[in-house]
């Protein structure tokens, strides 16, 4: 089994040549590396010498989305290909334990692993730190696989030969940070296959904020993406419209005690100029392109 690692990066040169430095330790070496910065500038080449497989730097539009299209269209004969966000770190047996995983269940199409932690979720995690975490976890547990609705972007694998036979790819009228677009992605995928979480697959992703789309911008996306992927069929309204008022509840309540890394008030203004478009007819989320 090959198996292909796939970053889209923008903005976070230092950030990006600390993970890929990290990923050497990988007891079960990749079988291709490839990279697609959104610039020239967001990439030093130097991170890529002496790395123990074929790397590939590929050119595509900015936009996740975009980027990991561009790289799906490069892929050769690889039968795995493991989307990284250019802030995860997978733990040293991540690739050894993802291969075990498809060699013994050829009904999976998509799979996450663990995040042990997330960095989003505050505001962020060190790449010492990062290391720290990983190099403190447990020995690994009796594997267990877990249905799930949708793999997450920061590290999601998947079957290649199902794209190939399909079409699938990513959703480039979802630009820029592509907010959900991993979600879109993994239920037009659920038809040919089982997406899961296994708890044998770990890493820690740092949840960098150098990069990330500005407040307005996100806030704008975190409504209408999800109108429009509603309106294709990806989620049902319930997960619609639940996900909206949890999104704009938080950015509220934010707003008046905002934490340093999050531009509430300008989520919240995305969020409130989305719902107005909404209401008029005009669910575009390449809008945000515009602002």
């Amino acid at each position: 089994m090959k198996i292909a690692i796939a970053i889209a990066t923008a903005g976070r040169v230092q950030v990006l040549s600390e993970a890929i430095a990290y990923m050497r330790r990988q007891t079960r070496k990749p079988d291709g590396l490839y990279i697609c910065p959104a610039s020239d500038a967001d990439l030093d080449p130097a991170c890529l010498e002496g790395f123990p497989c074929p790397t590939r730097v590929v050119k595509g539009p900015r936009g996740s989305a975009s980027q990991r299209n561009a790289i799906l269209k490069q892929l050769s004969d690889e039968d795995i290909v493991v989307f990284f966000d250019d802030d995860f770190l997978p733990e040293p047996t991540f690739l050894a334990e993802l291969e075990d995983l498809y060699l013994r269940h050829p009904d999976v199409v998509v799979a996450t692993g663990h995040v042990v932690a997330d960095g989003i979720k505050n505001a962020g995690i060190g790449y010492d730190e990062a290391m720290r975490i990983i190099d403190a976890l447990p020995e690994l547990p009796a594997g267990v696989l877990t249905a799930s609705f949708s793999g997450y972007g920061c590290n999601m694998a998947v079957r290649r030969q199902v794209l190939v036979e399909t079409g699938i790819e990513f959703d480039e009228k979802l630009p820029l940070y592509a907010w959900w677009e991993d979600v879109d992605f993994s239920r037009r995928l659920a038809p040919y296959g089982r997406i899961v979480t296994y708890n044998r697959m770990r890493g820690v992703h740092q949840g960098t904020k150098k990069g990330r789309s500005p407040g307005k911008r996100l806030g704008y996306s975190q409504v209408i993406n999800l109108i429009y992927l509603n309106r294709k069929g990806s989620i049902g309204p319930a997960m619609t419209y639940n996900q909206i008022l949890k999104n704009m509840v938080a950015n509220l309540a934010g707003s008046f005690r905002p934490e340093p890394w999050v531009d509430r008030r300008g989520r919240l203004t995305g969020n409130l100029m989305a719902l107005g478009d909404a209401i008029k007819g005009k669910v575009d989320p390449e809008r945000i392109l515009e602002m």
